[in-house]
């Protein structure tokens, strides 16, 4: 029978490990499923665009999905085993639990901020609206900002080596989608436009990454 001690630490590792795998379940179905059907609602086009040509595109498309297939791994290990890493739980659970959040957040303000302008993946021979209002203002790429705070969350929620190497991943792949696809597409398409917005918004954060 286990100790009352060992029972906690037990309890406490399932506990953050269900609000780790809710969380980010909850996030891919309002983030991705709910917004493909409202986009499709709103404008008659899901907006989901495959990489169809390119080395960097179909490299961070794959990226990508390693990562959120990784993502929730460590957590139903956890949740299966009824144990897990053992670091300071109560600020983890805190930690961790504010970056969900604040992720799951910031993607859904960003998304319903970019209206019918919203996309997953770039077709080139499109040209949408350029989105700078609201939290745009301050970065371009919120929605992206949004995801690594979820996986970020995830990692201090249930830390290991899976949940690492998904927010590692999706980091990549978001660094080669914006830098090699994103940008040189939306400067091509909106030229002096996009650049001037670029010189105010950075990148991921305020400040940060801003073009010269």
């Amino acid at each position: 029978m286990p100790e009352p001690a060992a029972s906690r630490r037990i309890s406490d590792a399932v506990l953050r490990a269900a609000l780790a795998l809710g969380g980010f379940g909850l996030f891919v179905a309002i983030a991705v499923g709910w917004r493909l059907w409202f986009q499709c609602r709103l404008t008659g086009d899901a907006g989901l665009r495959l990489p169809r040509a390119g080395f960097s595109e179909r490299s961070a498309a794959l990226l990508f999905v390693l990562g959120f297939a990784l993502a929730p791994l460590g957590a139903t290990r956890v949740l299966l085993h009824g144990s897990g890493a053992e670091p300071d739980a109560p600020l983890c659970l805190a930690l961790g639990s504010l970056a969900l959040a604040s992720g799951f957040a910031l993607t859904l303000t960003a998304q319903l901020a970019m209206g019918a302008s919203w996309r997953i993946g770039v077709d080139r021979s499109e040209r949408t609206a350029l989105v700078t209002h609201g939290v745009f203002a301050c970065m371009r790429n919120p929605i992206y900002t949004g995801i690594l705070l979820v996986l970020t969350g995830m990692l201090l929620l249930v830390p290991s080596p899976l949940a690492a190497a998904a927010l590692a991943c999706t980091w990549l792949a978001l660094q080669i989608q914006v830098r090699a696809v994103e940008e040189p597409h939306l400067a091509r398409t909106h030229g002096d436009g996009y650049l001037a917005w670029a010189r105010r918004a950075g990148r991921f954060v305020p400040g940060v990454g801003r073009m010269r």
